[in-house]
């Protein structure tokens, strides 16, 4: 697929899409490409900035942590900033005295639920699957907000 800017007489701008520049070519002898705006036959390619990669061993821009950070399309709210990382100071305390039990939290979960175990702080991994079934049970169970590595991914 080749992606072309496209200008009417008029001067509305647009974007085409053919399967080769030979296809551009024929479609616009034979009349068939026409504005979106306002209708025009009359269209021709406009010029276009070519999509140029970034060189791969280029530096990224580092943000130091007091800059805001790009959310969506717009800066984030300073509040927003400091309300995230108020809640990452808290989820980190809680899972100091948290264990780790990775992929077995669902088991280990239920386990505590029914008495099978003595009640602990636990952290791991579940499926979607896994977790609504366990709320099904009434097992108390809630998403951490930012996601937590396994200690054996840590540095």
């Amino acid at each position: 697929m080749i992606v072309y800017d496209l200008a009417c007489q008029e001067g509305h701008r647009f974007e085409g899409w053919f399967g080769s520049s030979a296809d551009f070519d024929d479609q616009r002898a034979r009349g068939l490409l026409a504005c979106p705006h306002c209708g025009s036959d009359t269209v021709a390619k406009a010029p276009m900035a070519p999509a140029v990669p970034a060189k791969g061993n280029s530096r990224k821009e580092v943000l130091p942590p007091e800059a805001p950070r790009p959310m969506a399309n717009t800066t984030m709210p300073p509040e927003m900033q400091k309300a995230l990382a108020a809640l990452a100071k808290a989820q980190a305390e809680a899972l100091k005295n948290s264990t780790w039990v990775g992929d077995k939290f669902a088991e280990e979960t239920r386990k505590m639920h029914y008495g099978e175990r003595d009640e602990a702080p636990i952290h791991g991994q579940a499926s979607l699957a896994e977790a609504k079934a366990l709320i099904e049970e009434g097992v108390p169970v809630a998403p951490l907000p930012f996601p937590v590595a396994p200690p054996e991914k840590l540095n």
